[in-house]
């Protein structure tokens, strides 16, 4: 079982590394973007584990470690 898992920076916090992306993508001329933010996804293989089990070891890792709540949401995505 294996488990996706994306992390982003929850809206109004600032994104410079976003930004320094979106600039770089401007001067190679890509200048159509209205705005770009970057975040993190991570795989994670599990061993032996119902969707539900996995789910929530999985939320309990992002909690204590994956992600910064205070300024990060992240997604879950178990797949089978």
């Amino acid at each position: 079982m294996k488990a996706h898992i994306h992390i982003t920076l929850k809206n109004g916090v600032l994104d410079p590394q976003g930004k320094a992306i979106q600039q770089s993508l401007a001067s190679l001329g890509f200048d159509t973007l209205e705005n770009l933010r970057q975040g993190k996804y991570i795989e994670i293989e599990l061993s032996d584990l119902d969707s539900a089990t996995a789910h929530t070891k999985v939320t309990e890792m992002c909690e204590k470690l994956l992600a910064n709540t205070v300024i990060e949401n992240y997604e879950i995505k178990i797949i089978s």
